[in-house]
């Protein structure tokens, strides 16, 4: 409206000049609160694209993401330059085939006619010998056993006696102990899919074992390492430090989990379908251990009420990708922190089991002003918190910094109990077979499947880390006199 028709209508129907002041402002008190939604929602966008652009720059080294999902571009390995030449170095033990004191076969070769007169050399006593040796392996065959089982009748009073069978023969016809241990060997050790393994027997030996065949062998061994397995849950639920992990497993189609708990000596693989306090709780270690428990912080191992470590190199990791992709500064001095002090527990002397008392009260000092420094530089939002149930979401660098303030000891127990490592490659290598084997597979059968290759898988891991010979110890399993650990971790 003009303003002569304004001060019109003020003098000769001030009412609706009120009204129409306020349907004025009516609209554009919705007009600022159409802006103030937009503007709300410009700000979550942005938010969004920011953390959309965050995890396109996210991979195994800045994150726990696994190195399966990097693709084809995969991370550069950051190796420090020491200045050596590649290869082995001066001084370095080789290893090479070691001379045969006692060979199967001399060969001996020498010269019969001279070659400058043509006299025969046959009876010439030789002047010297050079020796080689060539180390091969005899032409694969399978040598078949026939067992006979007689009868014989006493000649004096008429009884019948009928002569048993070994233990081990117990079929018309059978593959014995030693083809049936390189079935379970392939198959569980060297992951090889059961076609491409009986491809193998059809090549080397002439012989196509079934499925069935590899199956059936795979399950009997399981069946014979009852005992093995329930000796290493014993041995696990009692040792001081205790490394654990767990991975998605896909079994039947659906996805189910794989838990270890695992020394330097022992092995143990759990299936469940669960992730969780029911699934470790139904494996049987874990609610009886009652020493330091090293993993990877994940909330569900906290409700056993032993001790706790937390592995080092996820923080690391987190604290990489916080340093990337938020452009922070308090990670970058918390990572050389963490390997400062882990360089620390590296050169002390051998006969410390800890840092000294003054170390460890300074690098705790320096980890609490590092998580205020970090508080500082990721201060609590001060716009106002959606109508939404639940907790307000907070960001990254936010959970690692309450993290890192919520489990400062068990982050830094590494360096007041020497026996605890600085991270849990221990359990996560154990686990890493394993995903190879998802990869080659894709996924397991069936339940009884995955139960038989844990427990045949966990026995070979033990007897490797024990350094004992893997198709040995698989014979052995069939001869049901497994291989049985004594001792679960090493003392150093």
């Amino acid at each position: 409206m003009e303003r002569d028709e304004i001060l019109a209508l003020a003098q000769h129907n001030p009412e609706a000049l009120v009204t129409i002041i306020h349907s004025h402002e009516e609209t554009i008190q919705h007009q600022q609160e159409i802006i103030q939604r937009l503007e709300e929602t410009v700000r979550r966008l942005e938010a969004r694209i920011a953390e959309l652009e965050r995890q396109l720059t996210m991979n195994s080294r800045n994150s726990s993401r696994p190195p399966s999902t990097d693709g084809f571009k995969r991370p550069q390995k950051e190796r420090t330059k020491t200045g050596k030449r590649p290869g082995g170095q001066k001084g370095h033990e080789g290893r090479t085939i070691e001379w045969c004191e006692t060979p199967d076969e001399i060969h001996t070769h020498r010269a019969s006619v001279c070659d400058g007169c043509g006299a025969s050399l046959e009876d010439v006593p030789a002047e010297s010998v050079q020796k080689r040796q060539v180390h091969d392996i005899p032409p694969p065959q399978i040598i078949v056993t026939e067992h006979h089982a007689e009868t014989v009748i006493c000649p004096h009073c008429g009884q019948i006696h009928e002569a048993s069978f070994p233990d081990e023969v117990s079929a018309h016809l059978q593959y014995g102990q030693n083809i049936r241990a390189l079935m379970v060997y392939l198959c569980i050790y060297q992951l090889l899919p059961y076609e491409r393994a009986s491809e193998i027997f059809t090549d080397l030996y002439g012989c196509s074992p079934v499925k069935a065949t590899l199956m059936k062998s795979i399950a009997d061994c399981a069946t014979n390492l009852e005992g093995f397995e329930s000796r290493v849950k014993h041995l696990l639920s009692e040792v001081p430090i205790l490394n654990v992990d767990e991975t998605g497993l896909r079994v039947n189609g659906k996805r189910e989990w794989l838990h270890t708990a695992s020394t330097d000596l022992l092995t143990l693989y759990g299936h469940h379908s669960k992730r969780g306090g029911k699934a470790m709780d139904a494996i049987g270690v874990l609610p009886v251990f009652k020493g330091i428990m090293v993993h990877d912080c994940w909330s569900p191992y906290f409700k056993y009420p032993c001790e706790h470590a937390v592995c080092n190199a996820h923080i690391l990791r987190d604290l990489k990708g916080i340093s990337e992709n938020f452009g922070q500064n308090w990670s970058d001095v918390m990572q050389d922190l963490l390997i400062e002090i882990h360089t620390a527990v590296q050169e002390a002397p051998e006969s410390a089991d800890s840092l000294s008392q003054i170390e460890i009260e300074e690098f705790q000092r320096r980890f609490d002003d590092i998580i205020e420094t970090g508080i500082a530089e990721n201060p609590l939002s001060t716009e106002p918190v959606p109508k939404k149930r639940g907790k307000k979401k907070n960001t990254r660098p936010q959970n690692l910094i309450e993290r890192c303030q919520k489990y400062r000891t068990e982050i830094l127990r590494f360096m007041t109990d020497f026996r605890v490592p600085f991270t849990n490659n221990l359990a996560e290598r154990d686990i890493r077979m394993v995903k190879v084997q998802q990869k080659i597979s894709g996924s397991f059968r069936s339940v009884e499947g995955v139960a038989n290759f844990c427990r045949v898988r966990g026995y070979i891991s033990t007897v490797k880390k024990n350094e004992g010979s893997v198709l040995a110890a698989i014979k052995g399993s069939f001869r049901r006199e497994p291989f049985m650990p004594t001792v679960a971790y090493r003392y150093s």
